[in-house]
């Protein structure tokens, strides 16, 4: 059910000014043939200011505020919390080396040379990968659609892009018997790190990801509509799903009718495999809003919330700083990284509006969230067009909505 829409004035903003944020999307976005379609909510506390859908969620079908969008990496966040449960629960901590949980790591090298038809060298890691360095991409681990060294290739070869080669626990097998890029702690690398958490989270809970959402975090928080297999009753509610390429800016990747979504995933991504809702997503940002709880239901605590949006990269450092990776969050200074999120550490720096402590992320169909504990804002933006960084959308809604807040 979508949450009811408050008067914007009362939660102090100018309404002509919100409505300029839906006009920039029909005409540039929409109606410039840039994204197929566009879901956008914007709110205060726990209410809601702002909600517009416009295009079609389908050839002639117009999207719907309950449609059912590929969320990809901002499931992240979600495994994060789900990992951090079993922090407060004493089962695991932030410091354990990853090899307590997952010993198929205990072998793993640095990249010294090779790649291609060439065997690998590599050299034993300066510092142990940490529980700490997959939470906050810092573990050497990478993404095999970076395409910018051999480790991303070798990922490529894999066929790690594809995560359907088989189950998590064997992904995790895979992914130990290549080298790491970077000694563990020593840099940032957007990569595989929150796939690993979840088979952590598997192991350790004794449950499998998708069931374990389902009890300790998804159910309590009454996201009915978010799942790694889209139920066959919603498939309607799933729009078409485009790729950007030179010559056609909107090529289909995955059609709604038939989506690769309403089967049962080989691999339950922790980093990537969700599909979620406007209100859901809504619902989990507001439990992060309100530091862990949302309707009674207490997910984490306001120490653990704190932790997760404090930047933890090394030395205090932002992520161009120690960012080794081709990826559009990380383009800007001012942003550091903490569990789960890019934390925004200068607002002066991103050359951005906000408050220092915005925290925030997105998924590569170019979907994006920001929560300010500051002004108590949340958005959730929607849309299905890979990749993320095809065209500057999240930072002109940031910037809108922060000039449509007049008190």
């Amino acid at each position: 059910m979508m949450p009811t829409v408050s008067d914007p004035e009362e939660l102090g903003f100018d309404a002509s000014r919100l409505a300029r944020i839906d006009d920039l999307l029909r005409s540039k976005y929409i109606e410039g043939g840039r994204f197929p379609h566009a879901a956008l909510l914007i709110g205060r506390g726990d209410e809601v200011a702002h909600l517009s859908v416009m295009g079609d969620a389908r050839a002639g079908e117009p999207l719907q505020a309950d449609a059912i969008f590929r969320i990809a990496s901002m499931t992240k966040p979600i495994t994060t919390i789900a990992f951090m449960q079993l922090v407060e629960q004493g089962k695991i901590a932030l410091s354990d080396p990853v090899t307590k949980v997952l010993p198929e790591f205990a072998d793993i090298g640095v990249f010294v040379s090779g790649g291609g038809n060439t065997p690998f060298v590599t050299r034993p890691p300066a510092n142990p990968m940490r529980m700490v360095d997959l939470l906050r991409h810092t573990s050497g681990l990478t993404y095999s659609f970076q395409d910018r060294s051999n480790i991303d290739a070798a990922y490529r070869k894999a066929g790690f892009e594809r995560f359907d080669g088989g189950s998590l626990e064997e992904f995790v097998l895979a992914v130990a018997k290549l080298p790491l890029e970077f000694d563990p702690g020593s840099a940032w690398n957007y990569s595989v790190s929150t796939d690993i958490v979840g088979a952590i989270v598997q192991r350790v809970s004794g449950q499998s990801l998708d069931a374990y959402f389902a009890e300790h975090i998804t159910g309590p928080l009454g996201m009915v509509d978010t799942h790694f297999q889209i139920p066959a009753e919603k498939l309607a509610r799933v729009p078409d799903c485009y790729v950007w390429t030179p010559v056609k800016p909107m090529k289909m990747y995955d059609p709604g009718e038939g989506t690769a979504w309403g089967r049962a995933p080989k691999l339950l991504s922790g980093g990537g495999g969700l599909a979620s809702t406007l209100a859901d997503y809504h619902r989990f940002a507001r439990m992060l809003l309100n530091g862990g709880e949302l309707d009674g239901a207490r997910i984490v605590s306001p120490h653990t919330i704190r932790m997760m949006t404090a930047n933890h990269l090394p030395g205090g450092r932002d992520l161009t700083q120690m960012s080794k990776s081709m990826f559009s969050e990380a383009e800007n200074a001012g942003a550091g990284f903490g569990l789960g999120f890019g934390v925004v550490t200068d607002p002066t720096a991103t050359m951005l509006p906000g408050n220092a402590g915005n925290f925030y992320w997105g998924g590569m169909f170019s979907t994006g969230f920001f929560v300010d504990p500051v002004d108590d804002i949340i958005m959730v933006f929607m849309t299905q067009l890979m990749p993320s960084n095809a065209y500057p959308v999240r930072g002109e809604l940031k910037t809108m909505v922060y000039s449509a807040l007049i008190g």
